[in-house]
């Protein structure tokens, strides 16, 4: 394997207290930001800053002629009373289908918004979220259309309700034939041309649009840059419930690699070690995104279970490494192969944690607003994760195993003796550190020999 640094032979477990220290500082940062948001006497706070897929909120489809301008169409919300940094925008389709010009609108729960800009409960509940949302969102897609339209009506954006009301006051229809033209005409908006009529002609050339009719679209309407396809409101409840998901996911997943690592390495001093430093990576980047207020949504959910697997992996290679130098280094101190296990992969933590830490910074400065708390729980998560597989697993694993050793030292001094060379191997291997089952891990015989053999 390709080595940057080789014959390192860095003391990192020396400097353990330091950097448990840290983390101790970290989590109880976190703590304290977390106690203080939620007891600061103010209504409807919470620790973190949650994102519409756990608080709830308005979710919108809308279609542009074109790509859209993001930065434009988040500007226009936020002018619209909306916090910008609330505002998620996220381009609808997949790679390599062709480009839709449809964006995916999330936007907070703006019913609880106006309850905290002093509205009374009674008129902030008069109308739903999701057409606080959709009001909030035609208001911004208007700034995207041609001053001309200016005291026309927009055929992409009004219903078929709205549409008969025009028709019969602007064009001079009465309410039978006006409903029928209305109803003519969002069938082939919403069926035909997918939810965006380009421009008049279309509408003028349907079956049933006399020319009086044409010239009174001509006059009184016009075809808008843009149009809302569906609106959605996601409720607290909802969102309730997929925090409790993503926080049960998150648990049932440490549990599984718990298990596996304690099965794997015969010893639960490993497994233990390895889930302690994922709960540390994870209390400490929480701990960050409550005191930096970042908006948590399911994305960060799956970059922390990104990180859960990406720390275990690098523990499990060190604890591998210390494994194998079992076999050939038996009667040393269980710490000193430890270090040597976590120099002897130095060059491989540099290299993977490099790269993708690399690839982690071009998604902070480039991904824009809608992977910034994607962009920054990696930034985070590699930055802690990476340190914590030497200061954090490591100490808890040779705490657990020195534990281990002592209470069976103990057990051992028993009125049975075992044979001088047996009870002499016993006392090494108490004294080192390094327990019977670790040793039958790494393939070593614990059985007393024979004479004579």
């Amino acid at each position: 394997m390709f080595e940057i640094l080789k014959n390192t032979n860095y003391d990192f477990l020396g400097k353990k207290w330091l950097f448990i220290g840290l983390s101790w500082l970290l989590i109880l940062a976190g703590v304290i930001s977390v106690v203080y948001r939620a007891f600061d006497g103010k209504d409807n706070t919470h620790p973190f800053n949650l994102g519409v897929d756990f608080a709830g909120g308005t979710l919108a489809t809308v279609k542009f002629r074109e790509a859209p301008d993001q930065d434009k169409l988040r500007a226009t919300l936020a002018a619209q009373g909306i916090e910008a940094s609330k505002i998620s925008i996220q381009p609808v389709g997949r790679i390599g289908e062709a480009q839709t010009n449809e964006v995916l609108v999330r936007l907070p729960n703006l019913v609880q918004i106006q309850r905290q800009e002093g509205q009374s409960e009674t008129a902030a509940v008069a109308v739903s979220d999701a057409d606080i949302g959709k009001q909030k969102i035609l208001a911004a897609l208007a700034t995207f259309n041609d001053e001309s339209s200016k005291g026309k009506v927009d055929l992409n954006t009004i219903g078929s309700d709205g549409l008969l009301s025009e028709l019969n006051s602007r064009a001079g229809l009465d309410s039978q034939r006006a409903g029928e033209v209305a109803q003519r005409v969002v069938d082939y908006r919403e069926k035909s041309s997918n939810g965006l009529i380009r421009n008049l002609s279309e509408v003028k050339n349907l079956s049933g649009v006399d020319p009086q009719i044409g010239e009174a679209l001509d006059k009184h309407f016009f075809t808008g840059y843009a149009s809302v396809k569906s609106v959605d409101a996601v409720s607290p409840q909802v969102g309730a419930d997929l925090r409790n998901r993503a926080i049960y996911v998150t648990i049932i997943a440490c549990l599984g690699m718990l298990i596996y690592v304690a099965f794997r390495f015969k010893s639960w001093g490993f497994g233990i070690g390895a889930v302690i430093a994922v709960f540390h990576d994870v209390l400490v980047t929480l701990g960050i995104f409550s005191i930096m207020q970042w908006e948590i949504n399911l994305t960060v959910i799956a970059a922390l279970l990104t990180l859960v697997g990406y720390s275990m992996n690098d523990t499990i290679v060190i604890f591998d490494r210390v494994r194998e130098l079992l076999r050939t280094r038996r009667r040393e101190n269980l710490e000193k192969l430890s270090n040597d296990a976590i120099n002897q992969t130095l060059s491989r933590t540099i290299i993977a944690s490099g790269l993708t830490f690399l690839t982690v910074c071009a998604l902070l400065i480039f991904g824009g607003e809608v992977l910034k708390s994607f962009s920054w729980c990696l930034f985070i998560g590699i930055l802690i994760g990476t340190y914590s597989t030497m200061y954090i697993a490591s100490p808890f694993m040779l705490w657990w195993e020195a534990w281990r050793a002592k209470k069976r030292a103990t057990t051992v001094s028993a009125p049975v003796k075992a044979e001088a060379g047996t009870a002499g191997e016993s006392a090494n291997v108490g004294a080192s550190g390094v327990t019977p089952q670790m040793l039958a891990a790494a393939g070593i015989s614990t059985r007393p020999r024979k004479k004579g053999k």
